[in-house]
């Protein structure tokens, strides 16, 4: 694929998640629900709390991921954590609680509008330990060895160039430092048809990548305990996303996980 088809999908994948950040805590058609659909709801499918949807400000959780990051993060106080494709800022502010006033939570995201929503949630909330990038998860506005964990809830499929999204998040981990992510994966090839439809892509279908890939790239980016699993279940949800297409034999949620270096010394 050419840097101007990357060009093309993140162009199609901004437009229509900038749609999605001015609309009123609803996802619509294509992002990850054929109708509109209450944001709420839709986390609660995927595994979040009533204290988590309680938790964090209006209009931060705006039901677009397809699991729950914070389940397998196992965040510590202190730490410096880094959400990638941060949007309204929920997993962002989740996190910030975990690591309380001596930790650190920088959210990334390539949407002008996702930004600006996160910024003024963050302000409502009056969160003092979270600060949002704009910027590529391809190229991460972040110093090097400096993060604890990297979280991201339905995202890195969105990438066109997930080789890239790996090395620099290797590059930002401190030694020892931790994915844990949530995303979307390819269980068998997907046809053509569905790779080149552009609404899948920014609906976080034509973008998955085939588990056997996603572990070869984490391991050459240099991550090791590399582990994804499946969550079946994904598919009773997943299947509504498109409905008709039959999709869901394709594609499900999974849990990433992978560690920088050896031996874990996350502090």
């Amino acid at each position: 694929m050419s840097e101007h088809d990357h060009d093309k999908i993140r162009k199609n994948v901004r437009n229509r998640y900038a749609e999605i950040a001015k609309s009123k805590g609803y996802c619509g058609v294509s992002c990850c629900s054929s109708a509109p659909v209450k944001a709420a709801d839709e986390s609660a499918k995927i595994g979040y709390s009533a204290k988590d949807l309680q938790a964090v400000p209006a209009g931060s959780n705006m039901g677009l991921g397809c699991g729950n990051p914070q389940a397998i993060a196992m965040l510590k106080k202190g730490e410096v954590v880094l959400d990638l494709g941060s949007g309204g800022g929920f997993d962002c502010f989740l996190a910030a609680e975990k690591v309380g006033n001596s930790g650190r939570v920088i959210g990334v995201d390539m949407t002008p509008e996702m930004m600006s929503k996160a910024r003024e949630n963050a302000v409502k909330g009056k969160y003092k330990n979270v600060e949002f990038r704009l910027g590529e998860i391809e190229h991460l506005p972040v110093a090097d060895s400096s993060v604890n964990v990297i979280i991201s809830n339905c995202v890195i499929n969105l990438s066109p160039d997930k080789k890239q999204v790996f090395r620099e998040a290797y590059r930002v981990l401190k030694h020892g430092g931790r994915l844990a992510i949530s995303d979307v994966v390819a269980v068998k090839k997907l046809p053509d048809r569905v790779k080149k439809n552009l609404a899948a892509y920014a609906g976080c279908v034509a973008g998955a990548a085939l588990v056997s890939d996603l572990k070869d790239m984490l391991s050459k980016a240099g991550f090791s305990k590399v582990k994804v699993e499946i969550n079946e279940a994904s598919r009773e949800f997943i299947k509504d996303w498109f409905p008709g297409s039959g999709i869901e034999t394709y594609v499900a949620s999974a849990t990433i996980e992978a560690v920088k270096g050896k031996k874990c010394f996350c502090n």
